[in-house]
């Protein structure tokens, strides 16, 4: 049979009810099918180059005015939170990380890993946080603080000599969201520090070299070199790509977007991400975390990443697809088991992306249930995703529709 017609069957809306048999056909020709890591070398992305060195994730200036003006009783509160308690000695009395070393996987060690990771969480939260403290507060100190933290790390080449291990590839991981908490952090002040022009020089020299460095590894076929590990290492790409004026590490991140889309099935399933059993919906939605915050990166250089249509994909229909699966498992056919892990959905850390997505469009299923775990915060992918980006009047609608049904309800009562 054909690659193309078993490809065609196995986004059939009709999946669940084909043979199994099929299915396995299907399914591994959808894997043989993503694109592999020469052919996206291979793709022409010379359209795409940095137009904006100063531009971060967000537009940081008019979302400040914006948080000086609001009434939204979330963004007040979020703003209070981000501005309180930071204290920039503290910060700067952290050590950098210089050893060597390797870390556990979460899965079979998750003690262990945790142990072994909450330094590197600890830098991700400081840059995320001190960033945070300047939006939610408009003081440059924190803006400085940041600068001089980082300059830290980079002064005393942290992170260089991180282990790499294809069989214990977990440092490796820890790096990339190092990376980007760094880079992305880093962005959202750099416009508005004065002075400290050797130490953002040497800051921005470290995260170049880091980014090269770490990008450089292929990661292993079929698995990190193209999952959401290569997601999350495009992310850091297009962000320090931005901020150095590297077009090659920028269409490095660009290219993360055209692997996704090329990969996706008819019905908007990520094959690497759904194939990982009762994880599958978990990584569906954990991949668009990345993706959707690396779209956003890559719109502020002024590009409609958020329309690109790939090889007949939009990156609309993994999310609908995402949907698709929350409600019914089954949907995921012979990918994974219906037995699905769900302890995902009480994170919020996962559904940061909701709040970028939701700034360009409307969608009632990501809407409802973002409105359930706001606000959201993810240490390294972007730090106060609901303060940044979160449109004031969209979480006041739910609460005026929960004070109506209550009121109605109450009524009843009396009937």
């Amino acid at each position: 049979m054909p690659l193309a017609v078993v490809k065609g069957l196995i986004r059939h809306p009709l999946l669940p009810l084909l043979p199994a048999a099929l299915l396995a056909i299907g399914s591994a020709a959808a894997t043989a099918d993503t694109l592999s890591r020469e052919e996206r070398m291979a793709l022409d992305l010379s359209d795409y180059r940095v137009n904006d060195t100063d531009a971060s994730y967000f537009d940081v200036e008019a979302r400040m005015e914006l948080l000086n003006e609001t009434q939204n009783s979330i963004l007040l509160q979020e703003r209070k939170e981000a501005g309180l308690g930071i204290s920039c000695q503290q910060k700067l009395n952290f050590e950098p990380i210089t050893t060597r070393g390797g870390i556990p996987g979460f899965y079979p060690s998750p003690e262990e890993w945790e142990l072994a990771t909450e330094p590197l969480f600890a830098f991700e939260d400081s840059t995320s946080e001190l960033a945070g403290a300047f939006v939610a507060t408009g003081d440059t100190f924190y803006a400085d603080c940041l600068v001089k933290y980082l300059y830290g790390w980079a002064d005393a080449k942290a992170l260089t000599t991180f282990r790499y291990d294809s069989l214990e590839p977990q440092a490796w991981f820890a790096s990339e969201s190092m990376l980007f908490a760094a880079a992305m952090a880093y962005s959202v002040v750099r416009p508005f520090v004065d002075g400290l022009e050797e130490e953002r020089a040497e800051v921005e020299r470290w995260l170049h070299g880091l980014a090269l460095q770490h990008s450089a590894i292929p990661g292993e076929p079929e698995e990190s070199c193209c999952n959401n590990h290569f997601y999350r290492r495009a992310l850091y790409a297009s962000m320090v790509g931005v901020l150095v004026e590297d077009d090659d590490l920028f269409r490095f991140g660009v290219s993360a977007i055209y692997s996704a889309l090329h990969d996706m099935t008819e019905s908007g399933a990520l094959p690497l991400e759904v194939g990982r059993g009762r994880r599958a919906t978990h990584y569906q939605n954990y991949a668009l975390n990345y993706l959707i915050t690396n779209m956003q990166v890559i719109e502020r250089q002024g590009y409609d990443i958020f329309e690109l249509e790939y090889e007949g994909s939009t990156i609309h229909e993994a999310i609908d697809f995402l949907f698709l699966i929350l409600d019914d498992p089954a949907a995921l056919g012979d990918y994974a088991p219906l037995e699905q892990f769900t302890g995902f959905l009480r994170d919020p850390q996962y559904f940061t992306w909701m709040d970028i997505y939701l700034a360009h469009y409307d969608h009632p299923q990501v809407a409802d249930f973002v409105s359930r775990v706001r606000p959201t915060y993810n240490r390294s992918a972007g730090g106060f995703i609901t303060l940044y980006f979160m449109t004031p009047d969209a979480q006041q609608h739910v609460f005026m529709d929960e004070e109506r049904r209550s009121t109605e309800a109450f009524r009843g009562l009396g009937n």
